[in-house]
């Protein structure tokens, strides 16, 4: 699957071992930024892994910042996307199953390595379950 990978100064170091896990799991990974602890503006990243998951680029998307909010927060600007803050694996499971999120962001200034890399193996694990959950997520994008 193709990936892209992005953060916020805070996550650069996470995004790196996340790379390196996604990698080693078969899956082809883009970094698109940053790529030091500069500070930099978590909306510009979540901007472009979202334009390029919506655009279909990449399959699926990653995105850290500090607490992970304002970093989904940005991303669902993105016309397509259903970007999930996952603070622990099972929010991971239910993002895919019940959402069909398409893009996964954490909190790295609040979540450990370990719980990223359950997260990540729960949410390529799972399948959308569509259905009732279908219905409800066609609600999202056409709410105005």
């Amino acid at each position: 699957m193709k990936i892209a990978v992005g953060s916020d100064h805070a996550g650069v170091e996470f995004k790196k071992e996340i790379v390196a896990w996604l990698e080693g799991h078969g899956h082809t990974c883009t970094d698109m930024g940053p790529y030091t602890e500069d500070s930099v503006d978590y909306p510009d990243y979540a901007h472009k892994v979202g334009r390029s998951v919506a655009s279909g680029e990449h399959e699926q998307g990653i995105l850290l910042c500090g607490t992970g909010i304002g970093i989904s927060v940005s991303a669902n600007k993105v016309p397509g996307v259903r970007a999930a803050l996952c603070c622990r694996p099972e929010y991971a499971t239910l993002a895919r199953q019940h959402n069909n999120a398409n893009i996964l962001c954490f909190g790295a200034r609040f979540t450990d390595l370990a719980t990223i890399h359950e997260s990540l193996h729960n949410w390529f694990s799972a399948d959308f379950e569509g259905g009732r959950h279908q219905r409800r997520v066609d609600k999202i994008e056409p709410c105005c």
